[in-house]
């Protein structure tokens, strides 16, 4: 990654940092075998202006650059005290290094940026017995060490022509993710230990480097780094419960009733008694059994008898004759929902992005398309130890004797939406969607005040949701790094767009203005409260014609719109300048 906190040295093209928004570069450096520079001259009379030579001829640069010396460069040693002037350049003295865009850190000594007029930026070394300390920053890859050099080195950084520096990214997902970002303009793929402004990390290097890693303003990481308050089952559900008994204490039960759309789930083992008793007040019913950390189906099962939990029996698990037991994994028991809605027979759920720019303030945007997942057999509950009855999951599906794999088993959200409209009438179908949205930002809310929320992290959201015969959504799950393998062309387009637009809400070229209420396929749907689909601020006294800006299954003419937000943000540029 670009380090706003360095300088370095050698021939060869300038580092990033220099590269920056304002097309700086810096000129090059002759051997450093030469003789080391003598001291800069005198200062006869502190506080007043040293007369130098005239400057020497400007150096040779390319012809986009403009070069010239400057006559004198101020320190920042306080009133009264010389300024700092580098006159003629003696020879054989380093000509130029180059200044960090940016402040200095303070582990690396005391160096200074200065900016002068035309756009120049100067700077000048003030410690020089702290100018060679090592230092390692989240931008310089790990085990790098990028060394600053002094004593009283002139820095000199040159202006030209606005040139966009281009953004490097690193990723570890070889699938859709990383033909768009490959496809990108301006962006650079760097591999291994290279440096890197933007990367799609997966869930493994975020937790042995987040605790540890400096990274530069400009810089943005795919996770934040307990995205497992509502990413894991049991502690999502524990957030949940917890924010549903706040909102009762502050609001009211009608407020707290909001949040009963995930259903009834103990941890286990850890409340296995708990459930014992909710498991015997309703003998017959269908429980399933999800382990806490692991996705694509893998772990499940349902059940309806005691005995087949029995490993999960938090007394046994203590007892003195089973110490040397393996610890069992956690799992959540969760009731069963047994009247899911059908089409054509077969049980689907939902998957729906969300992408969480900001958690204080929370500010979260929901994408317009998404899909059904359908289960290749028909539903029953006469078998509960048929997985292909009773899960969604493709991976699961996909090994399916009955599974077609060029038309997968996918809906799109706009099919859905349509076929549930001509069955059931808009006004329901509003109704559904609308409590959909409820989920999203109910289940965000829950979460809010735990997250870390680092203005470096976005996160791109995959919910699971489930529509029971009353068109009622439950929540089953929310996924950190929801699937980008395309099962079919349909599916490969939906995530290419995705993806693409993700990008563009990120903004790493700094393009947007931070006003917008949509953003290709994305619409904002929470900046800090609800947003409305209306010009201007929301009138919430009522709430009765309030609109939340959301528009999941609706039409996505997201290139028109991209083409005009773009042209709009140009004609504004070219107006202000």
């Amino acid at each position: 990654m670009r380090s706003g906190h360095s300088c370095s040295v050698g021939p060869g093209p300038a580092p990033a940092a220099w590269r920056g928004t304002g097309g700086l570069e810096s000129a090059a450096l002759p051997s450093p075998a030469q003789p080391p520079p003598p001291p800069p001259p005198a200062d006869p009379q502190p506080g007043r202006e040293m007369v130098v030579e005239p400057p020497p001829p400007p150096l040779q640069a390319p012809p986009t650059l403009s070069v010239m010396w400057p006559p004198r460069l101020w320190s920042r040693r306080g009133a009264g005290q010389s300024p700092s002037v580098p006159g003629p350049r003696p020879a054989g003295q380093r000509q130029l290094v180059g200044a960090a865009w940016g402040r200095h850190s303070g582990e690396t000594g005391r160096g200074r940026t200065f900016i002068a007029k035309d756009s120049l930026l100067f700077g000048v070394c003030l410690e020089p017995n702290k100018w060679n300390q090592n230092y390692k920053g989240h931008g310089l890859s790990k085990g790098k060490e990028r060394k600053i050099i002094g004593p009283e080195q002139t820095f000199i950084a040159l202006s030209c022509r606005e040139q966009r520096a281009p953004i490097r990214f690193k990723t570890t997902q070889l699938n859709t993710l990383m033909d768009v970002l490959r496809h990108r303009p301006g962006w650079v793929e760097v591999k291994d230990e290279g440096e890197w402004d933007f990367y799609w990390c997966d869930l493994s290097w975020l937790r042995e480097n987040s605790d540890h890693t400096y990274m530069d303003e400009h810089v943005r990481i795919s996770h934040f780094r307990n995205h497992y308050e509502l990413t894991r089952k049991n502690y999502m559900v524990k957030n949940l419960k917890r924010f549903r008994k706040q909102l009762e204490r502050e609001a009211g039960k009608l407020e707290a009733a909001k949040c009963d759309f995930f259903p009834k789930t103990f941890e286990l083992p850890s409340e296995y008694h708990l459930f014992v008793e909710e498991f015997r007040k309703n003998p017959g019913i269908t429980w399933i059994m999800k382990p806490v950390a692991r996705s694509q189906g893998k772990g499940i099962f349902l059940f309806r008898r005691l005995k087949d939990i029995m490993d999960w029996r938090k007394d046994t698990r203590n007892s003195d004759d089973q110490k040397d037991d393996i610890t069992v994994e956690n799992y959540v028991a969760q009731r069963y929902i047994e009247n899911p809605y059908l089409i054509g027979g077969r049980k689907f759920d939902l998957r729906v992005y969300v992408l969480v720019m900001s958690y204080i303030p929370l500010r979260a945007w929901l994408y317009r398309d998404g899909f059904a997942r359908f289960s290749n057999t028909r539903f029953t509950l006469n078998s509960i130890d048929d997985q292909y009855v009773h899960l969604t999951n493709v991976a699961v599906q996909k090994t399916s004797p009955d599974y077609h794999p060029k038309k997968g088993s996918k809906w799109m959200l706009q099919r859905f939406r349509q076929y549930l409209a001509s069955k059931h009438g808009p006004q329901a179908v509003e109704t559904l969607f609308r409590d959909m949205d409820n989920i999203f930002i109910k289940s965000l809310q829950s979460v809010q005040k735990v997250i870390i929320s680092d203005k470096h992290c976005f996160e791109l959201y995959g919910y699971d949701i489930l529509i029971d015969q009353d068109l009622k959504p439950w929540l089953l799950e929310v996924n950190a790094s929801p699937s980008l393998t395309a099962s079919s062309q349909e599916d490969y387009e939906l995530k290419t767009c995705l993806l693409e637009d993700t990008l563009h809400v990120v903004d790493m070229e700094a393009r947007l203005t931070g006003r917008e209420k949509r953003v290709g396929g994305f619409d904002l749907m929470w900046n800090d409260g609800p947003v409305s689909r209306e010009d201007g601020p929301p009138d919430l006294s009522g709430m009765g014609n309030f609109v939340t800006n959301t528009h999941l299954g609706c039409v996505n003419d997201r290139k028109k719109q991209l083409r005009q937000l773009f042209c709009s943000l140009q004609v504004q540029k070219k107006a202000s300048s």
